[in-house]
């Protein structure tokens, strides 16, 4: 390595710059561990750091791979990935079942220490999480494939102990209650309104408990109409003036944050998913602000390098721009990619999160 390269390798970490992952790889010696450039650690101090070109390199001079940027996933050799891949098809096997934190520590040679830190690095939830909401899943799709089923039936064989255990996860997971979901969430109640942004109109549709619709288009009039055919079922009411103090707090962090004064952007959102959706769509909300990644990069990140088609599909159905940032997804080779919303507008949102960061 060059004394020019070594200055670029550093600019290139202190930036995150993800661009540069895969073209080399820096070592932290206080921590023993090595890293790729966009890792969204702490950055290191300079005399602490040290730069090889691969990461047998690094595991030569003794360093482990982070946990946390999963350097070794860029070559196809991360050990952790098959580790948890094998255990997520255990859990989907067994969801139905009471499953613990120590089961699930024996089947993948853990300690639970080690499994949570290494699961949630990997899939952006906990093991506890993800066993959650495959549960949710097969509740949904019992009652999807036998209307007549008894409720209390479905709930039992999904793996929960009691209805009431269910009701917990329903708002947070279904985003309506299982008697609303089978009736395509009839009776749910969303507030809506139109604001005009430097990106043009934006429309919100918020229920009580979070954003369900965020989008952005030439004229208020389409947005309104793809969000009623999002919910066929739902009550719609304008927002009423003044409105309430919790919406106008997102309203004034959106615009703090498309202007360019606030990096992240942490709102509520209400929305039903399947597990890969909640996978993506989480993950996708751990990517840092100013920060950008590939289609398989997310894949990679999600423990199923394979998905790259459905990642991106993933990416596509998000109904809620902004709060879930798809916009921080790019072609491998560098290229925008697809945005429902526009290429400008995906242009605009990460050049202004890398001014902020």
């Amino acid at each position: 390595m060059t004394p020019s390269n070594v200055e670029q390798f550093w600019e290139a970490v202190q930036k995150r710059d993800s661009g540069a992952d895969g073209t080399f790889y820096y070592g932290v010696v206080t921590t023993g561990v090595f890293c790729r450039p966009g890792c969204p650690g702490r950055t290191p101090n300079r005399e602490n750091v040290r730069f090889y070109t691969t990461p047998a390199d690094a595991e030569r001079d003794g360093l482990r791979a982070c946990l946390r940027c999963r350097p070794l996933a860029l070559t196809g050799a991360d050990p952790w990935a098959d580790r948890i891949a094998g255990l997520v098809r255990y859990i989907e096997r067994h969801a139905g079942e009471a499953i613990s934190l120590a089961d699930l520590s024996r089947e993948a040679g853990l300690s639970p220490y080690h499994l949570q830190r290494s699961f949630r690095a990997i899939l952006g939830v906990t093991p506890k999480q993800y066993l959650d909401n495959q549960r949710v899943e097969q509740f949904k799709a019992s009652l999807r494939n036998d209307t007549g089923r008894d409720v209390t039936a479905a709930i039992y064989d999904a793996g929960y102990g009691s209805s009431s255990r269910l009701y917990e996860k329903a708002d947070t997971r279904l985003g309506m209650t299982p008697m609303e979901y089978r009736s395509g969430g009839r009776g749910i109640e969303i507030t809506h309104t139109a604001v005009e942004t430097r990106l043009g109109w934006m429309v919100l549709g918020a229920t009580d408990r979070g954003l369900c619709f965020l989008q952005f288009g030439d004229e208020p009039g389409a947005l309104r109409t793809a969000m009623f055919a999002e919910y066929p079922e739902a009550r719609f009411s304008s927002m009423p003036e003044p409105a309430p103090v919790d919406f106008e707090a997102w309203m004034a962090r959106l615009h703090r944050y498309l202007d360019g004064q606030e990096r992240d952007l942490r709102l509520p959102v209400h929305v039903s998913a399947t597990a890969f959706q909640l996978k993506v769509w989480r993950y996708l909300q751990s990517i840092p602000s100013g920060s950008v990644q590939s289609y398989s990069e997310v894949a990679q990140g999600i423990g199923q390098p394979t998905a790259v088609r459905a990642v991106a599909s993933a990416c596509a159905g998000n109904r809620v721009a902004l709060a879930i940032p798809c916009h921080r997804v790019i072609r491998g080779s560098g290229e925008l990619g697809g945005y429902r919303w526009g290429l400008e507008r995906k242009r605009v949102l990460i050049d202004t999160e890398r001014r902020v960061a």
